[in-house]
């Protein structure tokens, strides 16, 4: 099955969420929250992200995560990763209570296509405090891919991780998955990087994005957002649609897409210090805001 297959199918069994220009959505990727050890990318960056998602969270967004939220390449059992970050699960578990929380998987965390598999390990947690089982995200589904529709202009906007424009990793992630846990874990703690992961090898990068690109043109200029690259995109009016939401294992900092009042910026995240000394975290704006309705093709 060739990349413009597996992002039609993508498309075609997509979950659809209606919008309007009263919808906030903060779209992030490629978290890899890990189990806190000197091979988790997301422990240097995971006060930024829980300081901007209890934002996010504070002022009525909706949360859309597009892939590779957890690390279950390096790691066994989401078990591990949860004692890790229990803080910030346990707010995204409050983004889901209120229908707030919408859910992709990606090639590190493919297992959750398995229903089997989430109902498994992510409905409840064990409280050794209490000693008994607690719900977590009881009833929670990931998709492979979301489409927003706007209830007004009936424009669509496709939301994937992306990895379907990366044959090995969608196909064979399964031997990518034995790669990293047996090989690659081991030496990136020693500063080594995983050639396999796109992140990290530019010529393949740039493959990954011409294939979605390709398969954007011939969806008739459909916006399509996705992350798997960890490469920030965000086009002009009039360029094709192609956005990425970078990721949250930058150094220093997290990337993200924000879609409000009927417009979509790129944002990051970072740690400031200001004049006196004191460190805080700050939103940057890096593109945008741009009217989703200019991406919109007219027909003719």
């Amino acid at each position: 099955m060739s990349s413009n297959q597996r992002l039609s199918r993508a498309y075609e069994k997509a979950k659809i969420i209606d919008f309007d220009d009263n919808t906030k959505f903060i779209l992030f990727s490629d978290c890899h929250r890990g189990d806190n050890s000197f091979a988790d990318d997301f422990a240097n960056n995971r006060n930024i992200y829980f300081h901007a998602l209890s934002f996010y969270y504070k002022e009525g967004f909706q949360y859309c995560e597009l892939g590779d939220g957890d690390e279950l390449w390096e790691n066994l059992h989401f078990d591990s990763i949860f004692e890790a970050h229990k803080n910030v699960f346990q707010l995204l578990r409050k983004f889901h209570l209120e229908g707030r929380l919408h859910m992709i998987w990606g090639n590190h965390d493919m297992v959750y296509k398995d229903h089997e598999y989430v109902k498994t390990h992510l409905n409840s947690y064990f409280e050794p405090i209490d000693g008994k089982s607690k719900e977590l995200f009881e009833g929670i589904s990931f998709n492979e891919a979301v489409i927003l529709r706007h209830n007004s202009t009936n424009q669509e906007i496709f939301l994937a991780h992306g990895h379907q424009a990366d044959w090995w990793n969608y196909t064979f992630w399964r031997w990518s998955r034995f790669l990293v846990r047996v090989l690659w874990k081991p030496l990136q703690i020693w500063g080594i990087a995983d050639p396999t992961s796109p992140a990290k090898n530019y010529t393949e990068l740039i493959k990954i994005e011409r294939r979605i690109k390709r398969w954007i043109l011939q969806k008739d200029l459909i916006p399509t957002i996705v992350g798997h690259t960890h490469r920030p995109r965000f086009p002009e009016p009039g360029d094709i649609p192609f956005f990425n939401t970078g990721s949250c294992v930058h150094p220093r900092s997290i990337t993200g897409i924000e879609i409000e009042g009927g417009k979509i910026s790129l944002v990051k995240w970072q740690i400031a210090t200001t004049e006196d000394g004191i460190l805080r975290v700050v939103r940057i704006l890096l593109e945008g805001p741009q009217k989703l309705i200019d991406y919109q093709k007219h027909k003719e």
